[in-house]
């Protein structure tokens, strides 16, 4: 069993930590190009996937729900965003992309580049192996 100082662990942590600062740096720079912070980035990228209540939002980015209302309110005067009330729960409101939105997401998305080519050069069975691996750190 591998312990915090095993050598193979600490190098394997110290990669994923790289892995991750490379993903921020480029997405934030991604974000840039369409005059967004690379939050407003990742609310809307979310949100591209299926509108959300801020709350969930706030969860899924693990930050407080007064932050996610902020970037929300900015994106909604982008007009990226809008909130609509959720039909299960009329007194709930979601945060859904507009047309506008969806089209910003998608672009930020095919920007990131950072991935795709280091991923493309694992064959599938190894990128399969590399997503299972990772949904298994993550529980």
């Amino acid at each position: 069993m591998a312990t915090h100082t095993d050598p193979l662990t600490l190098e394997v942590v110290e990669l994923i930590g790289t892995v991750v600062a490379r993903y921020h740096e480029e997405y934030d720079q991604a974000a840039g190009k369409h005059q967004l912070t690379g939050a407003q980035a990742r609310v809307l990228g979310l949100l591209s996937l299926e509108p959300l209540p801020m709350r969930r939002v706030a969860e899924k980015l693990k930050c407080e729900p007064s932050n996610v209302t902020g970037i929300i309110d900015r994106l909604e005067t982008r007009g990226l965003v809008e909130r609509r009330p959720d039909p299960a729960d009329r007194r709930v409101k979601l945060a859904a992309p507009t047309a506008e939105g969806v089209r910003t997401a998608a672009m930020l998305g095919d920007s990131l580049e950072f991935a795709r080519a280091p991923l493309a050069g694992l064959s599938v069975d190894e990128r399969t192996v590399l997503r299972d691996l990772l949904k298994r750190m993550l529980g």
